[in-house]
């Protein structure tokens, strides 16, 4: 896919695929609920509330970008993180998410 950029620029655009891939909160809710245990699209359908064509597409940017990955049982695929350090990067950014926040209120509240 980037195999003609200088590796910094192919690093970079790696580097936005996969912050792109994150930059929905469905695939967020997704990532997190993966972290309970492998789980079919029935069952992350269940737990979003969403129709299947939407956890479908989700899914699919998230195995696009290597976040996720499948493991057919009979007629099921299981769904799984593909990396358990996405959730670690996740929380890296609600702890900077949260300072922010602190810190807004702290301005409005003088």
């Amino acid at each position: 896919m980037f195999a003609n950029l200088p590796p910094c620029v192919a690093n970079n655009q790696l580097h936005a695929h996969l912050c792109s891939a994150i930059s929905d909160p469905v695939r967020i809710r997704l990532l997190y609920l993966l972290v309970e245990r492998p789980q079919t699209v029935s069952q992350l359908i269940d737990a979003l509330g969403l129709p299947q064509s939407s956890v479908s597409r989700h899914l699919g940017i998230l195995r696009a970008a290597e976040l996720v990955r499948t493991r057919r049982d009979g007629r099921h695929i299981y769904y799984s993180l593909g990396d358990n350090r996405v959730i670690q990067a996740l929380e890296i950014l609600r702890a900077i998410l949260h300072d922010r926040i602190s810190a807004h209120a702290e301005l409005l509240n003088g």
